[in-house]
């Protein structure tokens, strides 16, 4: 990793962001506004502007993360979330074809636990994955030291399995406070801050379906590690003793007893994870 220099790139649903890596330092952030209800090729401009900014004769490629599925061989995105136009765009072809060097593209959530393998907490970890608990509930598994996106790049969409009357995300991210109750998400956050025995009593509600989640997981995949990132970790002590109160009823104690679980501290996981990318190729 040391003095290669890639261009990591977050694609996200109002932004795009981007930085070169060099080693384990990143250098400043360029960031547009994205044009979601542009055609294409507009938002594929506002990609340029931000690959533009950074490219130099010492790039060696272009990781970028985007919040849709992938093929990740062909580097080929379809239905981009939030933007209607991308339905399917040869992303990888496009920038290699512009850029002259290697593109390397990948969902979000694979990006984020990338970025947690490579610059994070997860450094040396052989077998994790990471949950980003934001409006949605996505995932990223690392096996063996490698990143794990299945053929399709749907592997660890856990939030898409059915649960209860619905799925895991619709009770497992921010958004379950406006699903079941009609209530805002930020608002209950602030709330609990403050010590409302109300908002207190809904994270618990909702650590007891993650809780649940995660077991999930860990029956799938059994990892030493799993990170939260997104913004409800930032309310992890609300919901943790719940949380882990289902998860020990897993039939395999001493997996339980093994798995450990921590908050992501690391600021901008999706552009360090794109960049990722590059190294996870090797």
């Amino acid at each position: 990793m040391d003095n290669i220099k890639i261009i990591g790139i977050d694609l996200g649903a109002t932004n795009i962001r981007g930085a070169v890596v060099t080693g384990d330092a990143m250098g400043d952030i360029i960031s547009r506004r994205i044009n979601t209800k542009g055609t294409e090729e507009q938002v594929l401009e506002d990609v340029y502007f931000v690959v533009d900014k950074l490219i130099g004769k010492d790039v060696k490629a272009i990781g970028i993360g985007v919040p849709s599925v992938v093929d990740v061989e062909l580097g080929i995105v379809y239905d981009v979330v939030h933007i209607p136009s991308w339905k399917e765009v040869h992303l990888k072809q496009i920038l290699e074809d512009k850029y002259k060097v290697p593109v390397f593209v990948n969902n979000d959530a694979n990006c984020f636990i990338l970025g947690e393998y490579y610059f994070g907490k997860a450094k040396g970890i052989k077998n994790m994955v990471g949950l980003t608990i934001g409006t949605g509930l996505g995932a990223g598994i690392i096996i063996n030291n490698q990143l794990y996106a299945g053929p399709n790049c749907g592997a660890g969409e856990f939030g898409c399995v059915d649960y209860l009357d619905n799925n895991y995300e619709f009770y497992c991210s921010g958004s379950f406070f406006n699903n079941v109750y009609g209530l805002d998400g930020q608002q209950v956050f602030k709330d609990a801050q403050n010590g409302d025995a109300r908002a207190l009593e809904l994270y618990a509600e909702m650590g007891t379906h993650l809780g649940n989640a995660i077991k999930l997981v860990m029956y799938t995949y059994d990892p030493a590690l799993i990170i939260l990132g997104g913004s409800v970790h930032l309310a992890y002590d609300y919901f943790e003793k719940t949380m882990w109160e289902r998860i020990r009823t897993l039939v395999y104690p001493k997996s339980v007893e093994r798995l450990t679980i921590e908050g992501s501290e690391l600021e901008n996981s999706g552009i360090l994870g794109a960049a990722g990318l590059y190294f996870d190729s090797l």
